[in-house]
Formats: C-alpha cells, structure tokens, sequence
C-alpha cells in the first residue's frame, strides 16, 4: 500500500498534497474550472471506469491463457490453422462493414501534409522544446553536421569555421534538392545569380531570364520584392524557405547569394507521457505535466550553455511573408503538438482511489493533458482547429479503443468540452489491435486521427503472444519475417480503405540509428513510397533531413495509386516467427544472448539509476541508438523466450550480465550523472534486469513497467535516504 503522508483528501480521493498544488495553482487558473468540481468529476471518472480497465486487463489475461495452453499443444504454427481457434475464443472480431472514418475538425499537419514526426520525452523541457521548434530546419546544417555528406570523402577542417570543400558539396547537394523539386525552364538554380518577385510571380536571372517551370511553387517572399532577403517556395504541401546574405560565409560564395536552405520539417511532434519518460511517481508526474502546460500556455523556457553562454530556450513564433497576391501569408513556427498518454494497464499512486488503490495513471493523463490544453484551445496557437490531439499506446483490440472514446468522451463532458474535440491517435503495437485493425478503427471512426506501425513493441508482442509455442528467430531475422512485411502492408492498405487520406495520418516507426542519417536517407523513403504520411524520426537533423523524402515523394498521389490494394492475408500476419528446426550454433546462440543482455544492461541502467527514459544508447558495437521501452521490450521478451525454450539457461544469462556489466560501465564511464551497476549484483538495475529476463515470460503482455517501476522506485527512496 502506498504510503498515505502528505497527502490531501479531493472529494473521495486520496492525493499527494504537491499533486493537488500543482494542478489547483498552476493547471486550474484560466480555464473557468473550479477545483472542487474538477475532483469531484475525477473521482467519477475513476468510479465508472476503473472496473472496465480492470475487465479489460483481466479479458487480456483470459485470451493470452488460452493462447497458451492451445500453443503448449503444439498448435498454432500457422496463420491459417489458427484461425478457427482465435475466432472462437474471441481473440478476433469479425471484420466491420465498409465504412469510412468521420472525423472532423482535424488540423491540417495531421490531415493533409505529409512529413516527418517527432517524438520527444516529456519529461524533458529543452528536448520538448527542441523538438516543437524543428517544425523548420537548416538544410545546409543537416548535411554539413552529419555523415548525410560523406565524412571521408569530405572531411572536415578540426578548427573553427566551414571547411571550404564540405561546404561546397553540401552547397552541391543543396543544389540537387532545388533542380528536382523545383526545376526551371531552362538551367540550373547553381547558374542563377538573382532571384526576384515581379507581378507575383519568379523571376530568376542567371546567363539568361528564366523562370520555374511550374509557377505555382512559389508560396512568398521576405523584404524588396526586387531584392528578397528570402524566397518561399512548395511542393507536395511542405515549404522550403530560401535564406540570401551576400555577407554569410556560404552566401558570398554563391552567386545568388543564397546562404541557407530551410525546410519545412517535423510537422507534428508527440509529446510522450509513456515509452521514453521514467515516471515512477506524483514529482515524476508534476514534472512532465509541467512541460506540457508550458507548451499549451506557451510559457515554458530551457537555460543552456552554448559556448560558454547561458541561452534560454523558448517555443518559436508564426513566420510571415508575403504572398504572391501581395497579401499576408502567416505559417506556423512550431511543430504541432499530440500527447501521448500511458497505456489501460499503468496506474498511480500519485491520486489514491476511494478503495485506497493507485487509480489508472491513463484517467489522470486524460484528464490533466486536457485540461492543460484548454489554455490553447483560448490562444489556438498549437491546433489552429481547436482540437486536442491524444496517442493512445498499448491498446488490446477494438473493445479498448471503445473503451478509450468512452474516457474521452467522458473528460469531454466533465471539461464542457464540444463532442469529439479530443481526437484519438491509434498505436498498431499489440498483435490483436493489428489483426483487427479496421475493427479499431470502427470503434473512434468520429475520432480517429492517426495509426503506426512499430517493429519493436508489436515484436514484443508477437513474441510474447506465442511464448510457449517454441523458440523464436533472431532479432534481426525478425525484420525479414512475413508477418512483418504483411503487418507494414496491412496498417496502410486498411487506413486508406477505412477513408484516413485527407482525415489523419498513416505513419511509420523510428530510425533509431540518430548517427547514421546517410543510411536513412538511403532507406527511409520507403515509407513515403510505401503510402504512409508520416514517420518517426529521432532528433531535429533527422526531420530536416526526412523532410527531403516528402518533398521528392507526393503521398497523395501514393495514396491514390494505392487507394483498393487489397491487405495481405490475414494468416500471414498470424503466422508466428518460429525457428522451427534451424537452431543456431552455439557461437550464434552466445552472440545473441550478449547482444540482447547489453541492449537491456544498457537501458536500464539509465532508466534505474538516472531516471532517464530515452537516450542514445551504446549497443554492443558501440553504435548509438535511440532507446526507449519498446527496445527493451524486445530484447527481453526475446531472451525470456529463448530461456523458457532451452536455448540459453539461467546460468548463461547471468554469465552474459556479469560479463557485458563491465562493457556498459566503460560505455558510461564519460557520463558524470552515471553511477556504476553494482557488482555485488545487488544494485537495482542489475536486478531489474534479471527481473526483465526471468520474469518475462509470465509478465502480462510482456511488459517492462513492473520490473522497470519497481527498481526505479527503490533507488529514489536509496537517493532520498541518504540526502
């Protein structure tokens, strides 16, 4: 039972007295919402829907029971001869009648242009910050600043200033971008020495007059029409803002004097309450819901120190220009935000319900997230429609996606909110949500926004789903899996038959290599290719450079083309991953214990000791990827699969951890916040991560919130102890 000091009664509720500080002095002022009421309608919330998150759990429980005793009988090796089984047991539903989404009142970043997408920690505020300012990026920066231009072609000078032949490639590549999204009717934009507006439209002078090729691509222009400081041009819905400076180092080189190239980059960005926060308890709570306040108030601010100054950060404002028509044009300087709430199965002990027991943490999310964000639905500076943008992650099927819409249409109206003004963002990570998927989407068609795929939660799943069936294949070999690729086809086949184009987004995961932004160039359109309107990418740079996919792919015009495909079989996706008879060879079975025990050491150790939720993480070859709970979720539903089959035993496992422990303290040892995993192997990240392992296979849904919390935990109160 959680430790009732300190805290204050709120109608029936039970609350951290510093919870209630915050959300009556801070939260409540401006929204005309009275604080007795307020708890009053969140004990409510609480009464009427903790029994269905509960049903909702324990029917979770009763179909994964099932689904073991069926595979420790040795079915289920196909898709197909397990249909019969899942349809009778009520794993699937049948599929909806066709109908298409009805969801109004969507801003235009989520319904009509497509582009990159952050997500960001909300625990962070100059990450958050960041990560809502990148709705515009440096191009020039992005390629010179990254292996985007090669490093060993181009090196670069160790001392101040641009090395002059980076520079002039990254001038090249800059170059390349304009002469295939924007041609001219003649030439190259590298022989162009003056850009100029004149009767609205280009004109653009090199050896001869020329001019763009399709006169609709320019959107606006900054200062003398005659001599403009910047030119606004647009493709495929994204902007592209020309920067001139004769006096910038690159702009007196140019002819033109064009000195900067800026995209249009992450259009939306998540601010994320679950996967890449640590978030244990009422402070952790206070601190994220703090961040996005200040972003709905627009009040937040960051201290840095960039070369030995101290710079606050701030969120950026609209960026004007002029139209061709001589009007005003007013675009968006940040990034539009969603908020991403935890999952049906998280609770806290940050408001302790009438019985005494922590209440689920995704009611208190609904309701503080929301009533954060009247304070823009006043300003309209974040959803310019008036709507309220939620991610909902972990969602077992369609009964919880209504079970969802019934919560926010009950905040709605304890908040006096129109019907349907929080829109719902559907996260296709659990095996039963992607096999009846347009049945998830039935269930918010009035709300619905937005659906992904991501390899390494819906891995997790599928790994845990058929747990007892047999060994799993290796991680990587997962990728070339069919359930994969029938997965990846399937979310975008069914989002276009169910009307999302022109309503929401179809998006795609993250590129978790943030270093390695020429292979993402090289690979990640694909996803734009493939029909999605968006995908994750991992940092500012990263968007900017994503940014170059949309603009050379038009997403409709995929979509459109793609608009009928018929959604690969349903018993490919249901086919699990098995290794069947090809069991590795010991040195492969080692290799992929140590790669999967540092990918969790290294995680945890973060997570535990630090309370950081999202970093680079060094994996075993010393490459830094972005991880967060879903990466952990994978590696440790993997090795748990690999113990319970025989693969690997206990005492290997410990002998990888004691062995790779040392590898992760050289890794950190650079790190002044990081403090060394215990030797004894009584620290509680070394613990946490045996946790993980030996307890993965009989944790519901294969979960890392338990062992993860639990340690976490322990070292706040260690830490507040010894203070």
């Amino acid at each position: 039972m959680p430790d009732h000091a300190d805290r204050v009664r709120r109608s029936s509720l039970t609350v951290d007295s510093a919870f209630a500080r915050f959300v009556e002095a801070e939260v409540l002022p401006g929204t005309a919402i009275d604080p007795d009421r307020l708890w009053a309608g969140f004990a409510s919330l609480v009464e009427r829907f903790s029994p269905l998150i509960a049903e909702a759990l324990s029917e979770r429980d009763r179909l994964q029971a099932a689904l073991d005793a069926y595979h420790r009988s040795g079915q289920g090796r196909s898709g197909a001869s397990a249909l019969p089984f899942l349809r009778e047991i009520g794993y699937l539903v049948p599929e909806p009648a066709p109908f298409s989404v009805e969801t109004s009142g969507v801003d235009d970043e989520i319904a009509r242009i497509a582009g990159p997408q952050l997500v960001v920690p909300g625990s962070n505020a100059r990450y958050a910050l960041n990560a809502a300012n990148a709705r515009w990026g440096s191009l020039y920066d992005a390629f010179y600043g990254t292996d985007a231009v090669s490093e060993t072609d181009f090196p670069r000078n160790p001392g101040p200033g641009l090395d002059p032949k980076r520079a002039a490639e990254v001038v090249r590549r800059g170059t390349l971008l304009l002469d295939e999204c924007f041609p001219l009717e003649t030439g190259s934009h590298a022989d162009l020495k003056r850009y100029s507006v004149r009767n609205g439209g280009l004109v653009l002078e090199g050896a001869s007059q020329t001019a763009l090729r399709d006169p609709s691509h320019l959107a606006g222009h900054i200062g003398d029409a005659a001599d403009p400081a910047s030119i606004l041009l647009k493709r495929n819905g994204l902007h592209v803002h020309l920067q001139f400076d004769r006096t910038h180092p690159v702009g007196r080189n140019a002819a033109s004097g064009l000195s900067d190239i800026v995209l249009e980059s992450a259009v939306s960005t998540i601010f994320d309450c679950e996967d890449s926060v640590a978030a244990v308890d009422a402070a952790d709570k206070i601190a994220i819901y703090r961040n996005w306040l200040g972003l709905m108030r627009e009040t937040l601010t960051a201290r840095f120190e960039k070369n030995g100054r101290a710079l606050d950060r701030r969120l950026s404002g609209p960026r004007r220009y002029i139209a061709p028509d001589g009007g005003e044009l007013v675009l968006p300087g940040r990034s539009l935000l969603l908020v991403r709430h935890v999952g049906h199965h998280m609770f806290t002990d940050a408001v302790l319900g009438p019985d005494g027991a922590p209440v689920p943490e995704g009611l208190l999310d609904a309701v503080v997230t929301v009533l954060a964000a009247l304070h823009d639905r006043a300003s309209r500076r974040n959803s310019r429609e008036g709507s309220i943008y939620v991610v909902k992650p972990k969602m077992h099927g369609p009964a919880e996606v209504a079970l969802s819409v019934d919560i926010m249409g009950a905040v709605e109206q304890m908040l006096d909110l129109p019907p349907e003004t929080i829109k719902l963002g559907i996260m296709d990570e659990e095996r039963r949500t992607s096999a009846n998927l347009a049945a998830c989407i039935a269930a918010a068609r009035k709300r619905v926004v937005f659906i992904n795929t991501g390899f390494l939660d819906r891995t997790g799943d599928e790994i845990h789903s058929a747990m007892h069936l047999g060994p799993v294949v290796a991680k990587e070999a997962m990728r070339q899996a069919d359930w994969i690729g029938a997965y990846e086809q399937r979310n975008v086949a069914i989002g276009l038959a169910c009307g999302l184009s022109g309503r929401g987004q179809i998006g795609k995961g993250m590129w978790a290599a943030p270093d390695r932004m020429a292979a993402m160039l090289a690979e990640k359109i694909g996803h734009p290719r493939s029909g999605a309107s968006t995908a994750w990418v991992p940092s500012p740079t990263a968007a900017t450079l994503h940014a170059l996919h949309y603009l050379s792919v038009s997403v409709a015009d995929r979509q459109q083309a793609l608009a009928g495909a018929v959604p690969a079989p349903l018993e490919m996706l249901l086919t699990p991953p098995m290794l069947d008879n090809a069991k590795p060879s010991e040195a492969a079975i080692a290799r992929e214990l140590d790669r999967n025990v540092q990918s969790i050491l290294g995680y945890v150790v973060r997570w535990v000791d630090m309370g950081i939720g999202c970093s680079k993480v060094p994996d075993i070859d010393d490459v830094g990827l972005m991880e967060d709970r879903a990466t952990l979720r994978i590696s440790s539903q993997f090795l748990a699969n690999w113990l319970l089959h025989g693969l690997i035993d206990r005492d290997a496992v410990l002998d990888s951890l004691r062995r790779v422990m040392r590898l992760v303290m050289r890794q950190n040892q650079a790190d002044p916040d990081y403090r060394d995993l215990d030797t004894s192997e009584d620290g509680p990240a070394f613990r946490a991560a045996c946790d993980l392992i030996f307890e993965g296979a009989e944790t519901s849904g294969g979960y890392t919130e338990p062992a993860l919390h639990r340690w976490r935990a322990a070292t706040k109160r260690r830490m507040a102890a010894a203070a």
